[in-house]
Formats: C-alpha cells, sequence, structure tokens
C-alpha cells in the first residue's frame, strides 16, 4: 500500500505574494503532518497572517502534540498576537503511520472532500470557524483508516469561489469534479490537484480572483513498488 499526497497552489492574479502557506512535516511517531493556512485578504499581509499560524502548528507537530491541540494553540497564537482582529482557516492532514488513520483537522468553512472504498464519497462539512477571532474556537477532527481507494482533498476558498466573481453567473464545484475524475479512473494525487486547479483557473478565465491551493492525499496498492519514500516539487519563479 503506498499513500501519496500532493499540493497545487497559485497566487491571486497580478498578486507577487500568496497569502496562502503551506508547510509539511514528518511525525515523530511516524507519517507525516501537511499544514495549510488561508490569511484574511490577500498579499504580503496575509502572508504575514498565515505564516504566524502555520509555523505555530508545525513546531508543535514536530514536538509530538496531538493535531487538535496543535490547532488551538494555532489559534490561540494568532488570537493574541492580532488582538482577535484578523482570521485565518487552518487544515491540518496528517499521515499518522502508528494508528494507520488520516486525521483531518478543519478550521474551515470550505469542507474537505473524501473518497473511501467503502463509504463512497462524502463531505466533511460539518460547522468549522476559522482561526484568530472568536475565543474559543476549536477545530473540527475526524479521523479516516489507510484503505486502498482512500482520497482526501482539502483546499482553499479561492478554489470553490472560482468563477463567481468573472461574470460566469456560478462557481467551480470541487466535489462534482472530484466524483467526475475518479469516475474516470484517475486516482493519482498529482493529477488530482493539478486538474482541480487547472479547472479552477479556467472558471477565472487564467487569472484568480484569490490565492488557490489544493492538498491530496490518495491511498493506492503498490504490489509492484518498494520501500523507498519519495518527495518532488516544483517552484516557478516569475
Amino acid at each position: 500500500m503506498e499513500v501519496q499526497f500532493a499540493v497545487s497552489k497559485i497566487s491571486k492574479w497580478a498578486s507577487r505574494e500568496s497569502g496562502d502557506t503551506l508547510e509539511m512535516i514528518e511525525r515523530p511517531h511516524g507519517g507525516l503532518s501537511m499544514v495549510l493556512v488561508d490569511g484574511q485578504t490577500s498579499g504580503r499581509s496575509a502572508k504575514a497572517i498565515s505564516n504566524v499560524v502555520a509555523r505555530k502548528a508545525i513546531q508543535l507537530l514536530a514536538e509530538g502534540v496531538r493535531d487538535g491541540a496543535a490547532a488551538r494553540a494555532a489559534h490561540d497564537y494568532l488570537y493574541t498576537f492580532r488582538g482577535g482582529k484578523v482570521s485565518a482557516t487552518l487544515n491540518i492532514l496528517s499521515v499518522d503511520t502508528r494508528t494507520r488513520t488520516i486525521v483531518i483537522g478543519r478550521n474551515n468553512e470550505a469542507p474537505v472532500l473524501v473518497h473511501t472504498a467503502a463509504d463512497g464519497f462524502y463531505l466533511l462539512d460539518s460547522e468549522s470557524k476559522a482561526v484568530g477571532v472568536h475565543r474559543h474556537t476549536k477545530p473540527v477532527i475526524a479521523e479516516i483508516p489507510i484503505e486502498v481507494g482512500t482520497i482526501v482533498v482539502a483546499y482553499t476558498d479561492g478554489l470553490r469561489h472560482a468563477g463567481s466573481l468573472s461574470g460566469k453567473g456560478r462557481s467551480y464545484d470541487p466535489y462534482a469534479a472530484l466524483q467526475e475524475m475518479v469516475g474516470d479512473g484517475i486516482r493519482d494525487a498529482h493529477a488530482i490537484c493539478d486538474r482541480l486547479l487547472a479547472e479552477a483557473m479556467a472558471m477565472d478565465d487564467g487569472r484568480p480572483r484569490d490565492d488557490i491551493s489544493v492538498i491530496a492525499i490518495a491511498v493506492q496498492d503498490s504490489r509492484d513498488g518498494d520501500d523507498v519514500r519519495r518527495q518532488s516539487g516544483r517552484l516557478t519563479l516569475q
């Protein structure tokens, strides 16, 4: 069995700096965690906010703090640091090899998309508040067994709002797009991220109205694979 993970992200059109921050770290007891934060507004000010939240969460995860506690601490830090006047959405996706589960933490109105072999497609969409503003904000935590066929997708709101400001009269639907992809046999994490991002950008006529970031985790059968752990990336400079 092989767990794939991938990220695709792009900045708001004509903005030099993305307000979204992604950090990744190996968990001290096995596995890895990905932290995705979308700071309030966009550009440099949003980046400063998202950096603060992401780094605090990553620091605690690296020390073995559980995902929910790390999210609460990141909220408390931003709330204190900025006096409850700025917000950020926070998603923590962890592949925990000790419990053999994918742990999903949400402080984000945007749902997380899930597909499993047993239950098919569904949304993790219970009420969830961004960090930084309301004093007693808590994350919504879910755990899914690591099993072949499982796909988990999280994203910032630039993805689901794509098209809403471009005069097309409708917003992009990532959930329907994922269903179509899986129906077409597309289950690779990189392919899922790239296609979701490309379709969202097309809705915005190639000029994203907001920062867009997408994370995908996909569990595949790896009977022909090996035991080597691999990670790759690509950064485009303008």
